[in-house]
């Protein structure tokens, strides 16, 4: 069950999504926290930078890297709300990120249990507890109403 902690960073996500839709991209946020202190947070900007890889999980594993020092995020919790793709997932398993928390389930892309599981596989050398469902229905209707403007 999620805590008030996690509700408040999914909050702070949200935030990053709203921004990112009104750029233009598609409405997604992350935040990368230690405990309750946010190291960093993005929206997706590939739309903006032109870059495939611009996710908003990419990003902000960038900038917590840049702000711990090191590439090792362990003890970070990574919060998203929408679940990552084989991308997105694999990154968090190669920056030691110990958990993660989606709001909603993406079951055309998703890699966090949806279509596969790259934060679980025991084959790989680190293994991210992954938690679901935390703002679900907010972080779905930014999506719904995003793409409803679009077509």
């Amino acid at each position: 069950m999620a805590s008030d902690s996690d509700r408040a960073l999914m909050e702070v996500a949200l935030e990053q999504a709203r921004a990112a839709a009104e750029a233009g991209d598609v409405p997604v946020g992350a935040v990368v926290a230690r405990g309750d202190e946010v190291l960093a947070r993005s929206g997706n900007a590939r739309e903006q930078a032109q870059d495939p890889t611009a996710h908003a999980e990419i990003l902000a594993l960038r900038r917590a890297a840049v702000m711990v020092g090191s590439w090792h995020l362990e003890g970070c919790t990574m919060y998203v709300t929408l679940e990552p793709c084989a991308m997105c997932a694999g990154a968090l398993v190669l920056a030691r990120i110990d958990r993660l928390v989606y709001a909603a389930a993406d079951p055309k892309a998703g890699f966090a249990g949806s279509l596969g599981d790259l934060t679980r596989d025991p084959r790989l050398n680190h293994l991210v507890e992954v938690e679901t469902g935390v703002l679900e229905t907010e972080a779905s209707e930014l999506l719904r109403e995003f793409f409803r403007q679009r077509r």
